[in-house]
């Protein structure tokens, strides 16, 4: 009976806390950017599954780490973000749109650095590390958080692919690149207040 309450608290609580969350959109600009969606998908549960297993691994102690630095680290990584989408060449893209401009691993491997960075110390790892400590039951605990995490990095993706086919790539660069800059404007704001 444990094991199916730690699930399903986990799931349900991840899988909230998750849909909103920046990482979604992260995951829909590199679905666009990289136009390579089950390698994007790949990516971002490979580092879903490694904050996973760290956040049940080490419980409630994630919970003493010191959230400034994560937080700027976080920042910078979206300003940088943002800046390479406003700064790109789309009609190089439009160009090349039917070739495959990176390969398999490169964009999975990109993924999960870009999620993984962004995903450290965040609301739904500390929330699984929260449910690990509550619940004896750690492969629930994981089971469940992971698969809501992949299930919202799957609708991030299929709308990614939806938004590639009916938006122009140009509009799709600027506006995530503008948003990206948001992102790291109020996470830093937040780190420092």
């Amino acid at each position: 009976m444990t094991f199916w309450v730690a699930f399903w608290v986990a799931f349900g609580t991840v899988f909230l806390a998750e849909l909103p969350d920046k990482t979604m959109f992260a995951t829909l600009v590199l679905t666009t950017r990289f136009r390579r969606p089950l390698a994007v998908w790949t990516g971002v549960v490979g580092a879903f599954t490694m904050h996973v297993v760290l956040a049940v691994a080490v419980g409630s102690a994630l919970r003493r780490l010191p959230a400034t630095p994560v937080h700027l680290a976080v920042a910078l990584l979206f300003l940088i973000g943002g800046v390479v989408l406003l700064r790109a060449d789309s009609d190089e893209e439009e160009e090349t749109e039917g070739t495959v401009p990176t390969t398999f691993l490169r964009v999975a491997l990109t993924s999960a650095s870009v999620v993984g960075l962004a995903e450290f110390g965040d609301l739904t790892q500390l929330a699984t590390a929260g449910i690990a400590a509550r619940y004896s039951a750690p492969i629930a605990v994981a089971l469940g958080a992971l698969l809501a995490l992949a299930l919202v990095a799957c609708l991030a993706v299929t709308v990614g692919r939806w938004v590639v086919q009916h938006v122009p790539l140009r509009i799709v660069q600027r506006v995530a690149g503008v948003a990206f800059i948001v992102f790291a404007v109020f996470t830093a704001v937040a780190a420092l207040a």
